[in-house]
């Protein structure tokens, strides 16, 4: 039987148009017990580039699940990750009607070990984490991966 999860958001937003009689796209989002998230349209669609907007959060909503779904895997195989960043690119195509959707996203995570014999390993875990993401399994793009995998000392101490 599968366990059922609910997460809660909420969006308010207030009629102001702009000097073009647009609607603005700006809101904010709320989340119980967490700091508002200003949100507009992207650049492209007439909205405030200083603000995040759906765009951003879909992708860093991926990057960030993949992640956390790679150092689980990780842990499995007791793999030290001592770094991990990502420098990911969504493509979105629009049509002639103004419709539009991802259709790929290409992750680029760059992972720090400890351990260089663990190298192949942890470049086919990625795959893994990728099978278990949530956000993934949820997407209905492409979501393709090239890691990088380096070996580095921990400059921290436990």
């Amino acid at each position: 039987m599968p366990l059922k999860h609910l997460f809660k958001a909420m969006l308010n937003w207030q009629s102001n148009k702009n000097a073009e009689k647009r609607y603005t796209k700006n809101h904010t989002l709320s989340f119980e017990g967490k700091s508002d998230l200003q949100v507009s349209a992207a650049k492209a669609f007439k909205g405030d580039p200083s603000l995040h907007n759906p765009e951003d959060l879909l992708l860093s909503s991926l990057i960030s699940c993949h992640m956390m779904s790679f150092l689980y895997v990780c842990s499995l195989h007791q793999i030290n990750v001592i770094a991990y960043t990502d420098n990911a690119i969504g493509t979105l195509e629009t049509d002639e009607k103004g419709s539009g959707r991802f259709v790929e996203v290409h992750l680029h995570p760059v992972v720090t070990i400890d351990n260089p014999e663990q190298i192949e390993l942890v470049n086919a875990l990625h795959q893994k984490a990728n099978e278990l993401c949530f956000i993934a399994n949820s997407c209905n793009f492409k979501v393709l991966h090239t890691a990088t995998c380096n070996v580095g000392k921990n400059l921290t101490r436990s």
